[in-house]
């Protein structure tokens, strides 16, 4: 490091024999005390008589204060001094030993169970080499500081200047966007165990960073700072972090690959590479402006680096299998409840060991028999209870030939598994299961859309919309309604993916993964309770210490009505009985659930619940290729037939709450014929004859007027715009 010594600044030294003002010198002072009581008394004589002024009586220099109250207030202040000075001795209490920073700095070994106990996953200890500053790059030093502490070499181990314009930046922004730590008082904070937040815990943290910068210099807090950091992808330490990644020793990283691993240090699981490539490439970006902005690099440097590129073994561990993909989701989320540690720990979750099992084996013999045939390269499975917990995961076929999870990493198109929220925020608005709607040519906004099959069903119970999945009916529902409801329905139930404000999002034309679908979905069978998918139950360390432990939340309010859901629950049991779900029906179980096929057959989904379980399939190809003919009713619906009648056990028995639907009566409207008109003119309307087919109804259900202007039009728009169900 090229740091310039910081000059000590010394307060000059006042001296000894700085002068006494005239006439208050000590021999002055004995010559007024035996010089009698004329001088006091007259107030005359210079300095003598200022004095004798302050301490007479008569002088005009008001009464001596009583020494008791300088006793009492003396007394007061030592009682308040102990009192301080016990609470930080009963804070400071147990600090921990520096002596643990001596030890080699590794990857914790972790094993993560199932909700029985049966073992998951063992990640064995990656250990990097301890390195010294001396052995960094330039770049990865300069990319640390400049980001997580620029004034490192000039502050004490705590930074006021720092932390000044944190809560200045806390402020201004109304939210927390920055922190005030130095990178002196978070290698303190490795030293406690727990994550805890409050008052204490910060002091005790402060009192560690002056006690380290008392004990090493800069250069060894830094570097053992970077070799007990977490860095994401289960990497402890900066040299296991650079082979997790790039595969090769710290000292080969080049400026990308630093500013990358620098970037990691602020949310490891947020912003690692390997589950949100995105984020992390926008947060290597602000790093390596931050490397321009101290005058590392300069601007047209900073253009010439490039991404990283990851190896390919970089979230592959020894014994891999398909259940690895959950395992490493759980890893991402460890870091929320549980600070870096280099102790082994155990991680109880909340996978079904069964169901888990059954998923595993229905996607990939599923895709071996028919994917060939089919063009279908790759399927994902995920299952979730309606208190949240995660019950299967299986992200792919085959997990040593890929790590990436298509159940939470792979944003796709939910085609028609996203009429859902149409259907619900209709239902929220007073419609009801019977209304009718039309099913007929539509355009919006010059976009016409057509139904998978080349007909129209003309007026259709809003039921009948869900249960045959139909295209046109579907856009009228979220049109007449108003698509921002439609959206925020969706927000509401957890979505949190792209879902632009165009007439064609109410087909599933956004962007969405798995995971969150599933959950949105399995809010259906938790009383319109948003759900919020989790994984850890419990952290113990290796002899048994109890380091973290989920306490179930208060239940969440419901966003949707108990009528909405079970007129809701309703629809989507009779679209699985006699609709495009048909695939999955289960002899014995009450199955809700709709199917999803975007364009072109490139993505096809199933999600279906009972009331103990929502369980979401989908299939696709990774460079997004057509596959041949594959709807959401097909290969998804009967992956999850085979896993949830395999590994669902009890939970296939509890059906979802429903809605009695009575179908509309077939009230046949009056003629308009002149003798129709006759005989209503005489008798009344009942006496009319009936209109002919297709004439409207008078007696239809009455729906709710729309919340926003309607844009609908009916040309001819067949064969228009395909999405398919």
């Amino acid at each position: 490091m090229r740091r310039a010594a910081i000059p000590v600044r010394r307060d000059p030294v006042l001296s000894s024999a700085a002068e006494t003002p005239a006439g208050d010198g000590p021999l002055l002072m004995a010559e007024r005390r035996t010089s009698g009581g004329g001088a006091r008394a007259s107030g005359s004589g210079g300095g003598g008589g200022r004095r004798g002024a302050g301490r007479g009586g008569t002088g005009g220099g008001g009464s001596r204060p009583p020494r008791r109250w300088f006793r009492r207030a003396g007394i007061a202040l030592g009682v308040v001094a102990l009192i301080f000075a016990g609470y930080i001795a009963w804070v400071l209490r147990d600090l921990p030993s520096l002596d643990e920073l001596n030890k080699p700095a590794a990857e914790p070994g972790i094993t993560v169970l199932a909700r029985d106990g049966t073992a998951i996953a063992v990640y064995g200890r990656l250990t990097g080499r301890q390195i010294t500053v001396n052995d960094l790059p330039p770049a990865l030093v300069e990319a640390v500081l400049s980001t997580e502490d620029r004034r490192f070499y000039d502050h004490p181990g705590i930074d006021i200047f720092g932390i000044g314009r944190a809560v200045y930046a806390n402020l201004s922004a109304g939210r927390v966007v920055q922190g005030g730590s130095t990178i002196t008082q978070q290698l303190a904070k490795m030293l406690f165990l727990t994550p805890e937040r409050s008052f204490e815990r910060k002091l005790r943290e402060a009192v560690m960073a002056l006690r380290l910068e008392a004990v090493y210099d800069k250069n060894e807090i830094l570097a053992r700072y970077l070799n007990r950091a977490y860095f994401g992808a289960g990497a402890y330490g900066i040299d296991a972090a650079a082979r997790r990644y790039f595969d090769k020793p710290v000292e080969e990283l080049d400026v990308g690959q630093s500013a990358m691993l620098a970037g990691l240090l602020q949310a490891p699981s947020a912003y690692a590479p390997t589950s949100a490539a995105e984020r992390a490439e926008r947060r290597m970006r602000a790093v390596v402006q931050n490397l321009v902005d101290v005058g590392y690099l300069t601007p047209e440097a900073a253009k010439e680096v490039r991404v990283p590129k990851l190896a390919p073994s970089a979230r592959a561990t020894v014994g891999a299998t398909n259940r690895r993909w959950f395992a490493d989701w759980v890893l991402d989320q460890l870091s929320a409840h549980l600070e870096p540690t280099t102790r082994d720990i155990v991680v109880r979750t909340s996978l079904d060991a069964e169901l888990q099992s059954a998923a595993e084996s229905a996607v990939s013999e599923v895709l071996a028999a028919d994917g060939p045939k089919l063009k279908a390269g790759q399927g994902a499975f995920v299952a979730v209870a309606p208190d949240g917990g995660v019950l299967a995961m299986v992200g792919g076929r085959d997990y040593r030939a890929s790590q990436f999870n298509r159940a939470t990493q792979a944003w796709r198109q939910p085609g028609s598994t996203f009429k859902l929220f149409a259907f619900l925020a209709a239902l929220e608005a007073g419609w009801e299961p019977n209304t009718l709607v039309l099913d007929a040519p539509v355009t919006v906004d010059g976009w016409s859309p057509a139904n998978f099959e080349p007909d129209y069903a003309g007026e259709v119970p809003l039921v009948q919309a869900a249960v045959r999945s139909l295209n046109t009916a579907t856009v009228r529902v979220a049109e007449e309604v108003g698509r921002d409801r439609v959206i925020a329905t969706a927000r509401r139930l957890g979505l949190s993916g792209d879902l632009p404000r165009v007439p064609s999002v109410t087909l599933g034309t956004g962007s969405e993964n798995l995971l969150e679908m599933t959950a949105a979905y399995a809010a259906l069978a938790n009383q319109g309770r948003p759900v919020q998918p989790w994984a850890i139950e419990e952290v113990r360390a290796a002899d048994g210490t109890v380091l973290y432990q989920r306490a179930a939340p208060e239940p969440a309010e419901p966003v949707l009505s108990a009528h909405t859901v079970q007129a809701i629950n309703a629809m989507l049991v009779k679209a699985v009985e006699t609709g495009t779900g048909r695939a999955a029906q289960l002899r014995g179980a009450v199955i809700a659930g709709k199917t999803g096929t975007t364009q072109d057959y490139r993505d096809a989904w199933f999600i279906g619940y009972t009331g103990a379980v929502a369980a979401g399939v989908w299939v696709g190809n990774d460079d997004d290729a057509p596959m041949r003919g594959v709807t959401g009713g097909r290969l998804p619906a009967k992956i999850w037939a085979r896993a949830m009648s395999e590994g669902g056990g009890r939970m296939m028995l509890v059906p979802p709450p429903v809605l009695e639907i009575n179908a509309p009566a077939p009230v046949v409207p009056p003629s308009d014929d002149p003798l129709s008109r006759l005989l209503r003119g005489l008798f009344g309307e009942e006496s009319a004859a009936p209109a002919r087919p297709g004439q409207p109804s008078a007696q239809q259900p009455a729906r709710p007027a729309p919340s926003q202007p309607s844009r609908l039009s009916n040309p001819p728009a067949y064969p228009g715009e395909r999405f398919d169900r």
